[in-house]
């Protein structure tokens, strides 16, 4: 116990506990620092869960990149959060995550998800293009509606007009088993999905390029 407090960082509010591979939170950093930390780092760890952050109520900013968070993510209520980066996890269920997020943190203003599945940018995989990636803003833009930063861009009033409009309709969403849904019912050829750096095995060139398809609607 004793060895982790002292591989904690401590800068004022600032605490930091970051490149010590811990698939959880280890509960001494909610005992000793939860009480003074308003930003937390939690970075190139492999955690898989989040349990540990019930204690740190007063979380202003908390940093989660390159772990092993997917689809189960859950966060506690952080009434005061208004940053959060979730940058090369394992998250491909967009809905499931906005969901969750706009339920437990309320003041949340900037949002990073990049070299997530979730998030169809070419970090991800080099058959998405920037049409993929617009549409997901404005759909990330409709569910989060505070949200004045998204990856690495300012959410401007464009989008936010467009997102309030068709934010709705714009959801991108993984073909499973070589079948997108697009209004009705298509195929194509499945493209294996290669998370960012760490997959050794290319996209395929021939799969593909609409791996991720919008649902749009006109009316």
């Amino acid at each position: 116990m004793a060895g982790i407090e002292s591989r904690v960082v401590l800068n004022g509010s600032q605490v930091s506990y970051i490149g010590h591979d811990c698939e959880e939170i280890p509960p001494v950093l909610g005992r000793r620092f939860a009480h003074l930390a308003t930003r937390l780092d939690l970075s190139f760890n492999k955690l898989r869960s989040l349990e540990g952050l019930k204690e740190f109520s007063c979380l202003e900013e908390l940093i989660l990149d390159n772990n092993l968070l997917g689809n189960d993510l859950r966060l506690p209520r952080l009434p005061y959060l208004h940053t959060l980066t979730l940058n090369k996890n394992q998250i491909t269920e967009l809905d499931r995550l906005l969901n969750h997020l706009a339920e437990a943190l309320p003041s949340l203003e900037y949002l990073s998800l990049l070299g997530n599945v979730a998030c169809p940018n070419e970090l991800v995989s080099l058959e998405n293009d920037e049409d993929d990636y617009q549409r997901y803003r404005y759909f990330v833009i409709h569910k989060l509606t505070k949200l004045k930063f998204l990856d690495s861009r300012k959410v401007t009033a464009k989008e936010s007009l467009e997102a309030k409009a068709r934010g709705a309709y714009m959801k991108v969403v993984k073909p499973r088993d070589g079948v997108v849904s697009s209004g009705s019912d298509s195929a194509c050829d499945e493209t294996p999905y290669t998370p960012l750096p760490q997959s050794k095995e290319p996209a395929s060139p021939s799969g593909s390029k609409h791996q991720m398809l919008s649902l749009l609607s006109k009316g």
